[in-house]
């Protein structure tokens, strides 16, 4: 069947699984051509992580990376700013989409939306 796989990845299913967990899970769906939106997102720490490993598997030919586009979480306090963060108060990502480098170019990204152009055949 030809055509682009797109996976919904409840938070249900994240819950439990540690930052290295969760990024080998993604890159492993991602490297088969899936293109992967996480309900909950990632947090900065799990993101670092799927990077670092997607990096060390990035091979000419084979597999080129990822694409990755997290929306952040909207603050519950207006004017949440840099302390906050730094004290740890930060809420997390609230949707994260990932797919293979080589079929999915973020167009554009909004606030509330995420444009993509995505590709059915490997480039």
């Amino acid at each position: 069947m030809d055509g682009v796989r797109i996976d919904l990845i409840s938070q249900d299913r994240f819950v439990m699984l540690s930052a290295h967990e969760k990024a080998a899970l993604v890159l492993s769906i991602v490297r088969s051509g899936t293109i992967v939106i996480l309900e909950n997102g990632l947090t900065p720490e799990e993101q670092a992580e799927l990077i670092e490993m997607t990096m060390s598997e990035i091979m000419p030919g084979e597999f080129s990376g990822i694409e990755i586009e997290t929306y952040p979480a909207p603050s519950k306090v207006r004017g949440k700013g840099v302390f906050s963060r730094l004290l740890g108060q930060d809420n997390p990502p609230r949707l994260t989409v990932i797919g293979p480098a080589n079929q999915i170019k973020t167009i554009r990204k909004d606030p509330d939306m995420i444009s993509a152009w995505v590709s059915s055949q490997i480039e």
